[in-house]
């Protein structure tokens, strides 16, 4: 297969500027809740086809705090993906095809500590893979890469995220583990008790896999763990209801995305980070023996370092 050029928009451009040139090097993913960003101006519409299929929708354009950015429903417009049915690979190269460097991705998650609070919010600096069989990785059919995955979030761009939420006057903790299940039902109590057992933070469904390409693609990652429940663990409260879910999650998008607009004024072009040279080393296979096919499909991913 093939990549395929980002489409132009079909008429569909919203706001009254015209088109602008400067690049778009910030990307928004929107989890559960979060469907679209509130003071984005100057909006347009760009489908991205990539090299891995189709993204969950097309990717909105336009300008937060007079930053350029991205932004794109995790889960489609209508909430139609489940977590499984993701296609992270088509979302992340979509992003990259489109210019960005660093990535704010925003998930709802249930928390496993009494003193992680529903309405509050959690920078994790590490995640544990409770998933199966997703398609976790860009590389495989010809080409063999490993890229280092023991800080698994940029450190750079968390410490950005969780000033800006005290800035914003959220209460955010800083580090933690968010342990990524199938889904899409919720835990068992059984299961709850052993994440919690385990010292695990808060659990949700999709963010590590959103890590793990991410890194492969050289993007700076960092996720915003917005705390809707107490997963099922917690005798003081019922178990885990959309209605009570729902409540919550309706004032954790309020104020993500004053974080989000606040975060915008600590980002920088410059990265003083190793994300941007992830695959630097990692790729094992000899250059001569990778498929044509495989040096078409990795070329918006990893282009420069298969010649």
């Amino acid at each position: 297969m093939t990549a395929k050029k980002i489409r132009k928009p079909r008429g569909n451009s919203r706001g009254s500027a015209p088109r602008r040139a400067e690049p778009i090097r910030i990307g928004i993913i929107g989890g559960s809740g979060l469907y679209q960003m509130a003071g984005l101006t100057n909006t347009r519409e760009m489908e991205v086809r990539t090299p891995f299929g189709k993204p969950s929708d097309a990717l909105v354009v336009g300008d937060l705090e007079g930053r350029r950015v991205a932004f794109l429903s995790r889960h489609g417009r209508g909430h139609r993906l489940m977590p499984g049915e993701i296609n992270y690979r088509a979302n992340i190269c979509a992003l990259k095809m489109a210019g960005v460097e660093q990535i704010l991705s925003v998930s709802a998650v249930g928390s496993l500590r009494e003193d992680l609070a529903p309405g509050e919010f959690l920078i994790p600096d590490q995640f544990f893979d409770r998933t199966r069989g997703r398609r976790s990785t860009f590389f495989g059919e010809g080409v063999v890469a490993h890229v280092g995955f023991d800080k698994p979030t940029c450190g750079r761009l968390s410490r950005i995220v969780s000033d800006a939420s005290e800035r914003a006057g959220v209460t955010v903790h800083r580090g933690g583990t968010y342990i990524c299940m199938e889904g899409p039902q919720f835990s068992t109590l059984a299961e709850s008790q052993v994440y919690r057992g385990l010292g695990f933070d808060v659990i949700g469904m999709t963010n590590l896999t959103e890590a793990k390409l991410a890194r492969e693609a050289e993007m700076c990652y960092s996720t915003i763990a917005m705390i809707t429940d107490y997963d099922c663990w917690h005798s003081g409260h019922e178990s885990v209801s959309i209605s009570e879910i729902l409540k919550v999650m309706s004032r954790n998008t309020e104020n993500v995305q004053k974080v989000l607009r606040e975060a915008m004024s600590g980002l920088t072009e410059t990265r003083d980070c190793r994300c941007g040279s992830a695959l630097a080393h990692a790729i094992l296979t000899d250059r001569k023996a990778i498929p044509a096919a495989a040096r078409r499909r990795l070329a918006p991913i990893a282009g420069k370092y298969l010649d």
